[in-house]
């Protein structure tokens, strides 16, 4: 199966082609991933397009498409949804939505051990709990709690020092902090945003079976700054 995947809820735009077999991890094809936090409607199209050429494949040669979900900023997230939609639309193929937080914790590659001599013993399997937190903008973040690959905390927008206190407090010992603000909290950043791979290995089970997907619902958390005017105001004369 040919997947495209597609996500536009960072600063990052994410677009890939990725062949996802009866069994076994997705396999990336080629990728595409830039830095834009307001061009995701300039880059996005570009990049769809680098990534399917590199594949050697067409549009036509798809079978779906995944979509990250967000959370993220309004103007953004949106590109990716409607563009995932209308390619499905066109091409008559399956778009399935995925948090992007939930992305960013299941494509985490397994911690190496080494001896002293630095040659490697074995390798860990992904850390188990994982806090996604990528930026809102606005001196806010947005974070998720996933465990097992489970999303079992948010995503939530809080300020920086409202999730570092809960982190501290009730959140209990992470195994990894991931996400373009994660340095908000003290941490190192890493894992900037989600993969392809990443994408796609959350929608797996559901592409795997032929799962009719849940309409596009992206994950805002705000409400959107521009809305409709209210009526006008009675003039009275005195």
């Amino acid at each position: 199966m040919l997947v495209l995947a597609l996500d536009t809820a960072t600063a990052r735009i994410t677009a890939g082609v990725v062949e996802l077999d009866p069994d076994g991890p997705p396999v990336t094809l080629a990728a595409r991933d830039g830095v834009g936090a307001r061009a995701h409607a300039e880059l996005l199209a570009p990049a769809v397009r680098d990534a399917l050429a590199e594949a050697g494949r067409t549009r036509r040669d798809l079978d779906a498409v995944v979509a990250g979900l967000g959370p993220g900023p309004f103007t953004g997230l949106r590109v990716g949804l409607v563009t995932a939609a209308a390619m499905g639309d066109a091409l008559g193929i399956p778009v399935h939505g995925v948090g992007t937080h939930d992305a960013m914790a299941a494509d985490l590659p397994g911690r190496v051990l080494s001896e002293g001599s630095g040659s490697p013993i074995g390798v860990l399997p992904p850390p188990l709990r994982v806090l996604v937190v990528t930026d809102a903008r606005r001196r806010e973040v947005y974070w998720s709690l996933v465990v097992d690959g489970v999303r079992t905390h948010g995503p939530e927008v809080v300020a920086p020092a409202v999730l570092a206190e809960r982190l501290e407090n009730d959140l209990g010992p992470v195994d990894r902090i991931v996400g373009d603000a994660a340095a908000q909290i003290g941490a190192e950043v890493e894992v900037p945003g989600p993969t392809p791979a990443g994408l796609v290995a959350v929608a797996a089970a559901a592409l795997r079976t032929g799962t009719t997907p849940a309409p596009l619902a992206p994950l805002y958390l705000r409400r959107p700054d521009a809305v409709p005017p209210g009526a006008p105001k009675t003039v009275t004369r005195a």
